[in-house]
């Protein structure tokens, strides 16, 4: 069996049950199971797509990348969701070091992919709408035929590439199997009571993650509604839950924010609201309150890409008791605190946040280093530091070493470092978080100039122009004279933070 069994047996048991709706459309059960049947036939015959070929997605929240998701499981192919607000050399990155044969892309992410397509070699392109140079969806899904499905793909097939950039700056590419996506939707079942009868409001990116599987995929693995949402917008969110009247849905603190800054929160009714869930970094208090205030529990999930992501949880009926805490491992997850040693630690001492389960990844791509430090023994070594207390409710206090988290982006400093380095007007340079109130976190540059160099600020944000994404990009420069080093001359990042947050 593979995932879009979930979707054949819905339809199955109810075929006129809405499982999507999307732009004033919905979508049945039994439809959906048409659509990604169809689009397993133009994937494999059309575009020769089979076991273990990568299929890259560029786009807005669809239901055609659920149609693309499921099709890759019938065939044992791998869906590589593509970040869209990347800059086109980390796209073309991406898409090489996974050397994808496929890439469909909506007409407003086409520019950038097509600026950097003469270096992909054999890969052909797929557009929603056509386009020079594009083949059209549409005209394919149009002459679909032949079998849908290959034999002897099962639940140990890998399926899912999530590209996360790694400390070196480089991003890595995670491979979840079928049965991590799996078991990770029986984590979000038990942690949220997913019923057929719940209605998600899916508004965050679905190319993370969390967008994808804390709630979307599970939904549709027990057969309930989701309404889908191109991109998060605050109004467009508080406007579905005035029309749709949502059970559930997943926010990171700064969508959950600007929610509640929004002229329409006072008048929108939050009553059909079990519970919000968030994460993905650390979440104000304040934040969490005024959801609470509007009687909303809010609960709470940790994971990563790499654990698919539901690893530990917190439950909206603990939410108000165990506030500031992430929860208790998921029911198929297992979690440690140790130390440098790999030694367990009691409740109340901090270490690192080790995850074991069947929901973690199997490898990095092509990458047999990061596979062994980041999965030994059966545990994935977070590099997250936390500890857990009595009850057995886990903390977190601190993050992977140097990673910024802006408005639920990682950004990690040696990438924006790397560009400051190529300056030959820089003598040296660091990049460390600043708090924001609207983004959590944003990027700082710390630089060191050279004698006689005519810098300044505008001058070293320009270097990021076209070469990473916006969101990465720094908000502003702090020039010093020299960056502070132990006795080792490591670089003493802790005291370039506490310097640029005064």
């Amino acid at each position: 069996m593979d995932l879009s069994n979930w979707i054949e047996r819905n339809a199955d048991f109810r075929p006129a049950k809405v499982a999507v709706h999307f732009e004033g459309a919905a979508i049945t059960y039994g439809e959906l199971d048409a659509r990604i049947k169809r689009l397993a036939q133009v994937l494999k015959h059309q575009l020769g797509i089979g076991r273990g070929d990568r299929v890259a997605h560029i786009g807005y929240n669809s239901p055609e990348l659920l149609d693309l998701l499921f099709a890759c499981a019938r065939l044992g192919a791998m869906l590589v969701p593509l970040n869209w607000r990347l800059a086109p050399p980390e796209l073309l990155y991406i898409l090489k070091n996974c050397s994808a044969s496929v890439v469909l892309g909506e007409v407003d992410f086409r520019p950038a992919i097509d600026g950097v397509r003469g270096e992909l070699g054999d890969c052909r392109f797929v557009g929603y709408g056509g386009g020079e140079g594009w083949v059209d969806y549409d005209g394919l899904l149009a002459k679909a035929a032949g079998d849908d499905a290959n034999p002897n793909v099962t639940g140990d097939t890998p399926f899912l590439v999530v590209y996360t950039s790694g400390t070196t700056g480089r991003p890595k590419g995670a491979v979840l199997s079928q049965d991590a996506i799996t078991w990770n939707a029986v984590n979000s079942t038990h942690t949220f009571d997913l019923t057929s009868d719940d209605i998600i409001l899916t508004c965050l990116p679905m190319f993370h993650v969390g967008g994808l599987n804390i709630q979307t995929t599970p939904a549709l693995h027990a057969g309930a509604t989701v309404v889908i949402l191109p991109r998060f917008d605050p109004g467009a969110a508080l406007a579905a839950i005035r029309e749709f009247e949502p059970t559930q849905f997943v926010n990171v603190p700064a969508t959950a924010q600007a929610m509640t800054e929004h002229p329409d929160w006072d008048k929108t009714d939050f009553s059909s609201i079990k519970q919000m869930i968030t994460g993905s970094t650390t979440v104000p208090l304040p934040v969490i309150r005024t959801y609470q205030d509007k009687g909303v529990p809010v609960g709470q999930i940790y994971g990563s890409s790499e654990t698919a992501p539901i690893a530990i949880v917190l439950r909206g009926e603990d939410g108000e008791r165990k506030i500031g805490s992430t929860g208790k491992p998921a029911l198929h997850c297992e979690a440690r605190i140790v130390d440098e040693k790999g030694n367990a630690l009691p409740p109340g001492e901090a270490g690192e946040i080790l995850i074991r389960g069947p929901n973690i990844l199997i490898e990095y791509w092509g990458d047999e280093e990061a596979t062994r430090a980041a999965l030994r023994d059966g545990w994935y070594h977070s590099g997250d530091i936390g500890y857990r207390d009595e009850e057995g409710f886990y903390y977190v206090v601190d993050r992977k070493k140097d990673m910024i988290i802006s408005g639920s982006e990682n950004i990690y400093p040696a990438e924006l470092e790397a560009v400051l380095d190529d300056c030959g007007d820089i003598a040296e340079a660091a990049v460390v978080a600043r708090p924001d109130e609207k983004w959590g976190e944003v990027a700082v540059a710390v630089v060191v100039p050279k004698k006689g160099a005519g810098l300044n600020r505008d001058k070293v944000l320009d270097l990021y122009t076209d070469r990473l994404a916006r969101y990465k990009h720094p908000r502003d420069v702090v020039f010093v004279d020299a960056l502070p080093r132990n006795v080792m001359g490591k670089i003493l990042k802790y005291e370039i933070r506490a310097m640029v947050k005064e």
